[in-house]
């Protein structure tokens, strides 16, 4: 506790800002890939304390948010068939699709329940074994390993009429993908910490060694944030390109065993679908041969056509990076959090959502 306490320390932190304006010869963009960094920085008011050459951009750190149209309008109208129940996370109950949202489908009556863990789905698919239950998993690396640990639990219980409509999503390589976009100019990342206490800081490295980019592993409180651009700039002014574990109290070299090895036995890498990207390659997760049977998208015979997307919402735009909550028109006034026109404006760690919370 009284470690925690010093990263919350508000000398520290002007101490480090203070430092930080030696180096105001070059512009450096650094982009944070967490929704809870973005929360923080926003929170904190870090942007505005920063010198103007250090900018600040937010990444698809959001899960919820990079879900895509389709996703959504799928889990609308599988919530509309005989004997199905649907099971999600809170966030995502609000998240508009084309025609409508799980939110307004719950209104009319359809079974959608708001559930605390994946675990609490199998609970459910345990008490209607006369009912199809499925699992909405949106997620990251943080969120699969409940989600593999949920389906290797009804298979070895023998328990078929649970299924997980399957979106997650894993952060290196989507990354790297906004490294070599040419819309953006990054020049270091604060990794998500919240992953690599999962998958480990070497499952960086890589990107780092291969974009020639510094990058460091942070924590959530100010002072892990500062350190962590602190380093970032002044490794950039060095001409350094490594990956740094500022996070060591919680982020370890090989990152969490046991949730590794329920993860890669339910799961296998494979390509995803992201809102406001497309397909990118290696960037998410695939049922294993043996645990085919609880994938929703093999028991169900669902073909989504015609989604879209509001006009005008940039949210797509926002997860790149490219642009930011005052690029767009609908911001703040048709599309606040009571009214969400896009998927940025719904979760708490939506970029929309934190700027209009904190700024």
């Amino acid at each position: 506790m009284k470690e925690l306490i010093s990263f919350k320390n508000p000398k520290l932190v002007k101490e480090i800002l203070e430092k930080l304006k030696r180096f105001n010869n070059e512009d450096i963009t650094i982009m944070e890939v967490c929704g809870t960094h973005t929360m923080s920085i926003l929170k904190s008011g870090l942007k505005e304390l920063l010198p103007q050459n250090i900018k600040l951009i937010s990444g698809p750190g959001c899960p919820v948010c990079v879900t895509p149209q389709e996703y959504i309008d799928m889990a609308i109208e599988l919530c509309k068939k005989e004997n199905v129940i649907i099971t999600t996370f809170g966030d995502l109950v609000r998240v508009p699709g084309t025609h409508s949202s799980l939110q307004k489908e719950k209104a009319l009556g359809r079974d959608i329940r708001v559930v605390f863990s994946p675990l609490d789905s199998l609970e459910i698919a345990k008490s209607n074994l006369d009912k199809e239950v499925v699992f909405l998993g949106v997620g990251f690396e943080t969120t699969a390993p409940i989600i593999a640990l949920t389906v290797y639990n009804a298979k070895e219980k023998g328990i078929d009429n649970l299924s997980i409509l399957n979106s997650l999503k894993t952060m290196p390589n989507v990354m790297k993908s906004l490294v070599s976009n040419k819309e953006l100019k990054v020049d270091g990342f604060i990794c998500p910490g919240h992953v690599a206490a999962v998958i480990g800081a070497e499952a960086f490295e890589n990107l780092s060694i291969e974009e020639k980019l510094p990058l460091v592993i942070a924590g959530f409180e100010p002072l892990d944030i500062i350190s962590a651009i602190y380093r970032l700039v002044e490794m950039k002014a060095n001409g350094e390109s490594k990956l740094e574990n500022l996070y060591t109290r919680i982020v370890k070299n090989k990152g969490n065993e046991k949730a590794l090895n329920i993860l890669n036995t339910v799961f296998q890498l494979s390509d995803s679908q992201w809102r406001g990207f497309g397909i990118i390659e290696g960037t998410g997760f695939k049922f294993k041969e043996n645990y085919k049977n609880y994938d929703t998208k093999n028991k169900f015979n669902i073909n989504i056509v015609n989604s879209q997307i509001n006009k005008g919402c940039i949210c797509g735009e926002i997860l790149r990076g490219v642009k930011n909550p005052y690029d767009c028109k609908l911001y703040g006034k048709v599309c606040t959090p009571v009214t969400p026109i896009g998927a940025c404006m719904v979760s708490e760690e939506g970029t929309c959502a934190a700027y209009y919370k904190y700024n």
